[in-house]
């Protein structure tokens, strides 16, 4: 099941995307097993990426960003000619504890000699 963003979300994201350069590619032989577990580890590091698709056929580029985001849970953000902006949160990182505080050593007092009479 894909992740429903809305409008202003949806906004944001395409404007976090302008910038970026595709990180997986997609050849002739379509989103075979290894090319959808490198978009998987791609969200996982980056969130939001773009995929290029070589081919010329837009609607084989709709089914496969639909399969990328059902399979994924992930989110369509914009389908423009071949690229395509698919966004997942990254999953929440097991909080780490934290260490205790160390205690100081007691500081050595310094002796004045100059007041000795």
């Amino acid at each position: 099941m894909s992740l429903q963003l809305s409008p202003v979300e949806r906004r944001a994201l395409k404007a976090r995307a302008h910038a970026l350069e595709p990180t997986v590619l997609i050849g002739s032989g379509g989103l075979t097993p290894a090319v959808a577990g490198e978009i998987d580890r791609s969200l996982t590091a980056h969130e939001l990426i773009k995929v290029r698709i070589l081919g010329d056929d837009r609607d084989a580029r709709e089914d496969i960003l639909k399969r990328i985001c059902d399979d994924l849970g992930a989110s369509p953000v914009q389908h423009i000619g071949k690229i395509l902006v698919v966004y997942r949160p990254k999953p929440e990182a097991p909080a780490k504890p934290k260490p205790k505080a160390k205690r100081k050593a007691p500081r050595a007092l310094k002796r004045s000699f100059q007041n000795r009479a």
